[in-house]
């Protein structure tokens, strides 16, 4: 099985990693990182092929709705999932709209969009616990 490969749009943070990218990684998914909806854009021009887009809707440098567009040019029907704080304002355009910072939700959503692969990632987690 090839792993699902979720590009992840978040905000830059000095010394810091996204939350969200930790999450889907330890879930076993693969994750490329944009900061910016400019840089992710350019991003999936070279990566057409990931599963899916996870973005936070305040990046910022790109209205939500004409990022997503953007995106869909690309690679059309792709998956996207916006993470909304309650402050910002609603999203047009995602397959997901889920709230700000509730792991548990996400993965969820990501079991939604790769419901056999996750079957597949947790069975074998489960192999590997069970041989230690």
């Amino acid at each position: 099985m090839v792993r699902p490969c979720f590009l992840v749009v978040d905000r830059e943070f000095p010394g810091s990693i996204s939350t969200r990218k930790l999450i889907l990684e330890t879930a076993k998914y693969n994750v490329i990182t944009a900061y910016s909806a400019r840089e992710a854009i350019e991003t999936l021009r070279i990566y057409p092929r990931v599963t899916g887009v996870l973005m936070d809707t305040r990046v910022g440098d790109m209205e939500c709705a004409s990022f997503i567009h953007e995106l869909r040019s690309i690679t059309p029907g792709i998956p996207v999932v916006a993470i909304e704080a309650a402050s910002a304002p609603h999203c047009e355009g995602p397959t997901f709209t889920i709230p700000f910072y509730t792991p548990e939700v996400l993965l969820d959503t990501i079991a939604r969009i790769v419901p056999s692969e996750t079957i597949i990632i947790r069975e074998h987690e489960r192999e590997i616990e069970n041989k230690m």
